[in-house]
């Protein structure tokens, strides 16, 4: 039986996926959380499950930084991460921080029933969407290479991440507040660090920036 521990901070999201492996025979739901704080508690108490299916975009403990926390555990589960994000840069960094399979959620039930029964086993997996991403990447010659000389380590957080992406896609303060679930101040905080963090001088330097870097697509 693969012990599961859900985490996710949309409760449709969250009943969603818990019917689907409830209906399976050799799946078992052992705990929910709605953060990674929750997560952390349950596992204090002495749950052990095989498996934590975990959403990224959490507050105030995110999917990343809730992985290198677990990463340093003695006994811990096997972490698939479920998110919307299908940028590298999120994916990169969580199998940098000990996960073991990442998924977008709008993948099928049987590639997340097999992704979950294949990390079970001990192995790790990305999904076919963004297998696929990069592989058309790579043909087209359009992958930013991590040994490229204006490719940096920029440590952004989720959060930055999600604010970048969104200046490039042109919204505004605003409207990212909006998408984000965040206040205008916070998008704000947000974007003035991404600026510092990268030495641009505005806005449009940044989105330059995060393109040539292969920050955003």
């Amino acid at each position: 039986m693969i012990k599961i521990m859900l985490a996710d901070d949309h409760k449709l999201v969250r009943d969603g996926i818990r019917l689907l492996l409830e209906s399976q025979e050799d799946i078992e739901i052992v705990g929910v959380a709605t953060n990674g704080q929750e997560v952390l508690k349950l596992l204090d108490a002495g749950l052990q499950p095989d498996i934590l299916l975990s959403d990224i975009s959490m507050e105030p403990l995110d999917g990343i930084e809730l992985a290198k926390i677990i990463s340093k555990f003695e006994i811990r589960p096997a972490i698939i991460i479920l998110s919307m994000m299908d940028n590298e840069q999120y994916i990169a960094r969580s199998f940098e921080s000990g996960v073991s399979a990442y998924l977008v959620k709008n993948v099928n039930s049987e590639e997340l029933l097999s992704a979950i029964r294949y990390v079970a086993s001990g192995g790790k997996y990305l999904c076919e969407e963004l297998s696929m991403q990069y592989v058309n990447r790579l043909i087209s010659n359009q992958l930013s290479y991590p040994d490229m000389p204006n490719k940096v380590d920029l440590n952004l957080s989720v959060r930055e991440l999600e604010v970048l992406e969104k200046l490039g896609e042109g919204l505004t303060n605003n409207e990212i507040s909006d998408k984000l679930f965040l206040s205008k101040r916070t998008i704000e905080g947000h974007r003035q660090n991404l600026i510092q963090k990268t030495g641009c001088k505005n806005t449009a330097s940044l989105i330059k920036f995060a393109v040539l870097n292969g920050l955003i697509k």
